[in-house]
């Protein structure tokens, strides 16, 4: 193909298009190469020695005399390398549309930027169009079209063209008259075929040349496969080439997927038989059909009124990948199943992506399904196909398979990148946490707090710092509450809050990105109260409420505050809840730690000229206050020596005279 080769430019005319005919297995059709030249120099000559302006001209010359016509055009750089292969319903308008508007900042205005010549190929439907894409961009590979990641070779299973014919997998597809069934992405699930197959009938597995005129010479003994009852000795005129062949017809409808008509044959057959006394025979016939039946069994049967249907389905992830899922349906069965990637390259819109799958697919299948299964509407029409996007029913059921398995590949995909790179987790759940609350940027450092007291005693609070999605311990900063009185948890979070962030503006330290309340309405908007009205700060405040059990059950954002609906068991909602469990569990040991502290060593903390080593010493002897105050002067003295002791005395017995 002479027009799509990087070839020179100064041979050719520089003011009339090159007329050629295109070739392929699928289409034959007439085409024009709408490379042009300026008849002042060669394009590179221009880009180099003439302004940009010159340069934007002589493309807009091209533009302006682009067919209207379906087609696909390819964009070359300096070097006269394709960079971008791309289909169109109408040349014109499609190639017009990128150098008409100014293209927002990314990989399309680069595109466009680099764009030094342009060529195209007009064929006769939109259907052609698509075909001739998918085997250029295969073939050039250009740096900005979609990537489709998986293209490696999937095993067949070949049926000979022989005498008596051969069953067997193969990778390489031979144009010698043999049938070829797949590929097979499944490979447990050719094998499974493969091993029903071979149960099934007895087939040579032998490569020898079983010609009539060597089977009649004589030229050939049998096997062990025939001694095991493998193989049924054709190689020596035992079994009639006739018969060899019913059984690979039968073979065929199976690898079609026909199964139904198969087991359906068989029983009649077995019927038959056990009518005619023939017990034996049947008892053959039968072993065959629970064969063929617990093979049913075990494949996806939707619905029998259901044939040779195409079901497609797409899901994207913020990496710039989309994942494609095809079935193949033949007899209400699932017989083909296939999840790729696609790695966008200038941000391609489903239904671009989807499209070039559904090429992509039917051609490495050879798909001739009649009616094509999508989740949303195609602007796409090919010769003699239905396109349907069922609401109910068994299509829509086939199509919430499809998307339940691209979903499952895509997330195992995202697991997989996780484990090599756990950054990845953490800036996905930081965009995922960006784009459930709008906020302007991903929330990088996210401050939760949360207050802990008995009936106003004890009153304490904490804060808990998640840096990219993780626990920064050394962030962690406790409070004990000094300006309210009794049990106040909104006067309490006021007080910390504002102490907090005081302090931050003071120093000049880093703000949170989010700051997270452990609790709901009432909590979010004292908090507002002092970051908004008081410190005239701008930082976004959400709540996590909790359920009759304590435990996390909604994330609140707004204000008036908004319930955030969140699935309980998606990896955001993990987060948040370890969010809400962390500052509980911290603030209530910061206020453990005081109570106890209270409890054990008031009495001793009131006595002037007893030190920590003391007090220690003492509780390590007598376990308790109580148990100091009735030990005698003799054994306190033995721990702490005589002076400490008449302090220790005096000082419980004023305590006890006082109370």
């Amino acid at each position: 193909m002479n027009d799509v080769d990087d070839t020179d430019h100064k041979n050719r005319n520089p003011y009339y298009p090159r007329h050629s005919c295109l070739n392929s297995h699928r289409l034959r059709v007439c085409f024009m190469s709408g490379t042009y030249f300026s008849p002042i120099s060669h394009p590179k000559t221009i880009m180099n020695t003439e302004p940009e302006s010159r340069a934007n001209e002589y493309l807009k010359g091209i533009v302006a005399n682009l067919p209207e016509k379906p087609g696909i055009y390819q964009y070359l750089n300096t070097e006269g390398t394709i960079i971008y292969v791309g289909k169109a319903k109408n040349l014109k308008k499609r190639v017009y549309s990128y150098f008409s508007k100014e293209h927002e900042p990314g990989k399309t205005r680069v595109l466009v930027s680099k764009i030094a010549d342009i060529r195209y190929i007009v064929v006769n439907t939109e259907e052609d169009a698509l075909l001739l894409e998918n085997n250029l961009i295969k073939k050039y590979k250009p740096r900005y079209n979609v990537l489709l990641k998986d293209d490696k070779t999937y095993p067949s299973i070949c049926v000979q063209n022989e005498y008596f014919p051969r069953v067997f997998r193969t990778r390489k597809i031979i144009r010698n008259g043999s049938s070829y069934y797949g590929p097979y992405s499944h490979i447990p699930s050719m094998y499974a075929v493969l091993d029903l197959i071979k149960h099934l009938y007895p087939l040579r597995t032998c490569s020898l040349n079983l010609t009539p005129e060597n089977i009649r010479a004589g030229k050939f003994n049998v096997c062990l496969e025939y001694h095991i009852k493998n193989c049924a000795g054709p190689c020596i005129g035992l079994q009639s080439q006739e018969d060899y062949l019913k059984n690979i017809d039968e073979i065929k409808e199976i690898l079609k997927g026909n199964t139904q008509e198969i087991s359906r044959m068989l029983l009649e057959k077995m019927q038959t038989l056990a009518g005619e006394m023939k017990f034996e025979e049947a008892q053959k016939v039968k072993e065959k059909f629970l064969l063929i039946e617990n093979y049913r069994s075990k494949s996806e049967v939707v619905s029998a009124v259901l044939h040779n249907i195409d079901v497609f389905s797409i899901e994207e992830d913020e990496s710039n990948s989309a994942f494609i899922n095809y079935l193949h349906i033949t007899n209400g069965a699932i017989n083909q199943a296939f999840t790729f990637e696609y790695k966008k390259k200038l941000n391609e819109s489903k239904e671009e992506l989807l499209t070039l799958g559904i090429i992509e697919m039917r051609e490495r299948y050879k798909s001739q399904s009649r009616e094509i299964i999508v989740p949303f509407e195609l602007d796409l029409e090919l010769n003699n196909i239905v396109f349907t996007v069922p609401q109910r029913g068994d299509k829509k059921k086939l199509l919430d398979l499809s998307i339940l398995n691209v979903k499952q590949y895509k997330d195992d995909r995202l697991k997989q990148a996780e484990k090599l790179n756990p950054e990845q987790r953490s800036m996905r759940l930081m965009k995922e946490i960006q784009q459930e609350l709008h906020l302007d940027r991903p929330p990088l450092q996210i401050e939760c707090f949360d207050n802990s007291n008995i009936q106003g005693s004890d009153a304490v609070a904490a804060c808990v710092v998640f840096k990219k999605a993780k626990p920064s311990k050394k962030d962690y900063r406790k409070y004990n509450i000094k300006t309210v009185v009794g049990p106040d948890d909104y006067a309490s979070m006021k007080e910390v809050v504002r102490r907090r962030y005081q302090r931050a503006i003071e120093e000049n330290t880093p703000l949170p990105d989010l700051i997270i309340t452990d609790g709901g309405k009432g909590q979010m908007e004292v908090v507002r109260e002092v970051i908004e009205d008081e410190l005239n700060l701008a930082i976004p405040i959400a709540g996590l409420a909790k359920d009759n059990r304590h435990r996390t059950s909604e994330l609140l954002f707004g204000f008036p505050p908004q319930t955030i609906g969140i699935k309980q068991q998606s990896p955001l909602f993990r987060l948040l809840t370890q969010i809400q469990d962390e500052v509980h569990r911290f603030a209530i040991s910061f206020h453990r730690d005081k109570r106890s502290k209270r409890q054990v060593a008031s009495a001793l903390d009131n006595i002037k000229g007893i030190g920590e080593k003391t007090k220690t010493a003492l509780l390590k002897e007598f376990k308790s206050v109580k148990r100091i105050k009735e030990a005698s002067f003799e054994e306190i003295s033995a721990v702490i020596g005589e002076a400490k002791a008449k302090t220790v005395k005096a000082g419980l017995s004023d305590e006890s005279s006082e109370n």
